[in-house]
């Protein structure tokens, strides 16, 4: 993708046309000369660990988000049992980064899980995040069983009152949400807001009962300290397992927000560009919006884009 592009998709509020870029949000630039953080960060041209520490040192260094002593939750996707260069889960590189990071900043632990759809052993080393997780300096944190979940109200749920949530989400300090760019069958999108399913025990309630309502649902509850979409390699057809190489572009991107609508709007738009795909599609970003979870105008967000 060319500079323009890049920098045209991520203005945006819409698809094709989008809102014209203004002098100040070009290529890193500080969009007022102020102090004011940036609501959303976007970065392309590099490789995973370039991408998130131009991405995190945007959004004011993590720092920011993990204070000494505090316990982190790193959840990526690693539903699948599949090689990182399929896109079926989270980078392993961004993943190793984020947790070092937080080590750095004097976090006293960070695990790191997901509740899998394939076998979690297999999707846990096949993806390649087990060991840069271990590498790192984190740990992996056991999912595949029902004692490792909690029952949890969900207040202004509609269709999802209730829903069994992963220990490590309820007990931990801060929670980073880490999902991969990805075309999927059912929510048409997984990005953000679709990768909390994995912190819960009962996915199929979700599947039978308004699958884009639920993920909306789900999102007024506790929410992540932050989103880290990995965009390094996406899925752009047969998700959310892909079936081949044929199933993946690599535009080497990645976005960061704390707001999971902004960050799936931003995702999707950038999306559009390889396969035609907005969040009328994936309904369950703007039914976010509805419920008050965050924003898919990003004309109203201070954003800065960054190409490597």
């Amino acid at each position: 993708m060319e500079r323009r592009n890049f920098l045209k998709t991520l203005a945006l509020g819409g698809a094709a046309g989008m809102m014209q870029l203004q002098p100040e949000n070009l290529l890193g630039k500080p969009a007022k000369a102020s102090a004011t953080a940036n609501d959303l960060v976007a970065v392309m041209g590099g490789e995973p660990v370039q991408l998130y520490g131009k991405a995190i040192a945007a959004m004011g260094g993590i720092g920011k988000f993990v204070k000494k002593g505090q316990r982190v939750v790193v959840k990526p996707n690693i539903g699948w049992d599949r090689k990182p260069e399929l896109a079926a889960d989270t980078n392993p590189e961004l993943v190793a980064a984020i947790v070092k990071d937080c080590l750095a900043a004097g976090a006293s632990e960070v695990g790191v899980f997901d509740h899998t759809c394939d076998d979690w052993k297999q999707c846990y080393k096949t993806s390649g995040i087990e060991d840069a997780v271990k590498a790192a300096g984190g740990k992996m944190l056991f999912a595949h069983e029902e004692k490792y979940y909690r029952e949890v109200s969900i207040p202004q749920g509609k269709r999802l009152k209730k829903a069994k949530v992963h220990e490590a989400i309820l007990d931990y300090d801060v929670w980073i949400n880490v999902p991969v760019l990805k075309n999927h069958g059912g929510a048409k999108m997984t990005i953000a807001m679709k990768n909390n399913m994995g912190v819960v025990w009962d996915r199929r309630f979700w599947h039978s009962n308004d699958l884009q309502q639920c993920i909306a649902d789900f999102s007024t509850y506790k929410k992540p300290a932050l989103h880290i979409v990995d965009a390094y390699r996406i899925m752009t057809q047969n998700g959310p397992q892909g079936t081949s190489l044929n199933d993946v572009q690599t535009p080497k991107a990645i976005f960061i927000a704390i707001d999971p609508v902004a960050v799936d709007t931003a995702s999707v738009n950038f999306f559009n560009q390889y396969k035609t795909m907005s969040i009328n599609d994936a309904s369950h970003i703007k039914l976010g919006e509805e419920m008050n979870v965050g924003t898919t105008k990003l004309d109203t967000l201070k954003i800065e884009r960054i190409r490597l």
